[in-house]
């Protein structure tokens, strides 16, 4: 079995393919801006996304999730759970599990994740 269907069998929630735009910078690092990057996919207990630079696992990230159809970003506090070399070798992509994540902005990740997931049944 490789990496990636070991990773899935260890999910607790269903994920959905995304394509929306993600801030993301190190918690650690309050002067440095965010980088900018794009959502792979999204689930109630975290993201995934495509990062130019190497983050460290366990790396603590504040993350600004622009989901679809919302007026203000999805806010979150994330560890990065597991990277993986992209195939091209000149990006990572970084799975994230949500530490701190309030209420409201939950709420909307999983209106998101069960519309989305309605929509293409």
């Amino acid at each position: 079995m490789d990496n990636f269907a070991s990773i899935e069998n260890k999910r607790r929630h269903q994920r959905v393919v995304s394509n929306f735009p993600v801030q993301y910078r190190n918690l650690r690092k309050a002067g440095v801006p965010s980088s900018g990057t794009v959502a792979r996919n999204l689930s109630e207990g975290g993201v995934c996304f495509k990062a130019s630079e190497f983050v460290s696992l366990a790396c603590r990230l504040v993350l600004e999730i622009s989901l679809p159809n919302s007026t203000k970003p999805v806010k979150a506090i994330s560890k990065v759970a597991w990277i993986r070399k992209d195939a091209s070798g000149d990006q990572y992509e970084l799975g994230n599990q949500f530490l701190e994540i309030t209420k409201e902005d939950k709420s909307a990740i999983m209106n998101f994740v069960n519309s989305t997931m309605n929509s293409s049944l």
